[in-house]
């Protein structure tokens, strides 16, 4: 993205790509100026613009949509000796739900209160990666993990260990939504990924750009209109383009747009909602 940037806008973008420590890490970034536009879930750009859970107290109010990209997909990972096929299987049983702080973190636990199951379920705070080798070793029963399919961390687990996928209703995610997380989208996951005999419906959170208030709408409106008009090129960069698309672009878009995609949309025809106008 920072290459086509560069390449396309003549002087008038000087983009540098850095890595970071994902979502939560690139809100702060931002609020601290040390960011001018990020790759961040949905979930956590909610959070982020509300100053609430590991923002509480710390709001960024300067925070803004650009555009909804792919979806993340929240994958209930088990032991498949464990006999746990539904939500109400894992009352009682010893839940990963990641790193204490996270994204993943969070929904779980929101996830889990909508199910009823908060309290009955015992919770430990463990990332992926260490939530993978407790399931392998039989210490836990099962994870909780955000990510595309197929993650490579699944894989590779599936491969030591069989492993089954828990469903996500859509009762749950219609009770998440009805609480006011708008950003829960469907979602299911195709027999055959990790082995599994069946379709699993679940629940994802979608991957976006925003930026800061800061930025000018010209530039925004570049970003915009140079990362639609060369589609082609950023899908043969990174697979996950495949599901970028102008008709999706603010599906699922939990906080107020910038001026200047507000701008772009409108001048391809799109409709903006109301509740997305700064």
């Amino acid at each position: 993205m920072a290459d086509m940037l560069n390449k396309y806008s003549k002087g008038a973008i000087k983009a540098t790509a850095s890595t970071s420590g994902a979502s939560v890490a690139n809100v702060r970034a931002l609020a601290a100026g040390d960011a001018n536009l990020i790759f961040v879930q949905n979930d956590i750009a909610f959070y982020g613009f509300q100053g609430i859970y590991m923002f509480s107290g710390q709001g960024v109010d300067k925070l803004r949509g650009v555009a909804v990209l792919y979806p993340e997909i929240i994958q209930i990972v088990a032991r498949a000796d464990r006999g746990i096929r539904t939500l109400s299987d894992l009352s009682g049983k010893i839940v990963a739900i990641g790193a204490a702080g996270s994204g993943t973190a969070v929904e779980a636990e929101l996830i889990l209160r909508a199910a009823g199951l908060w309290g009955r379920v015992k919770v430990e705070y463990r990332d992926f990666a260490a939530a993978s080798e407790a399931i392998a070793l039989g210490q836990i029963d099962a994870a909780f993990i955000v990510a595309g399919i197929p993650t490579a961390a699944v894989q590779t687990l599936a491969a030591r260990t069989p492993v089954t996928l828990v469903a996500i209703p859509d009762s749950v995610i219609e009770e998440l939504r009805r609480q006011g997380y708008q950003f829960f989208t469907r979602f299911t996951v195709p027999r055959g990924t990790y082995g599994i005999a069946s379709d699993v419906p679940t629940a994802a959170v979608l991957a976006m750009i925003a930026v800061s208030a800061d930025v000018p709408d010209s530039v925004v409106y570049s970003i915009l209109d140079i990362m639609f008009s060369n589609l082609d090129e950023l899908r043969q960069a990174h697979a996950r383009a495949a599901d970028i698309s102008l008709a999706k672009a603010l599906e699922g878009m939990p906080i107020p747009l910038h001026p200047g995609a507000v701008k772009f949309y409108r001048d391809k025809g799109i409709s903006v909602p109301p509740r997305l106008v700064p």
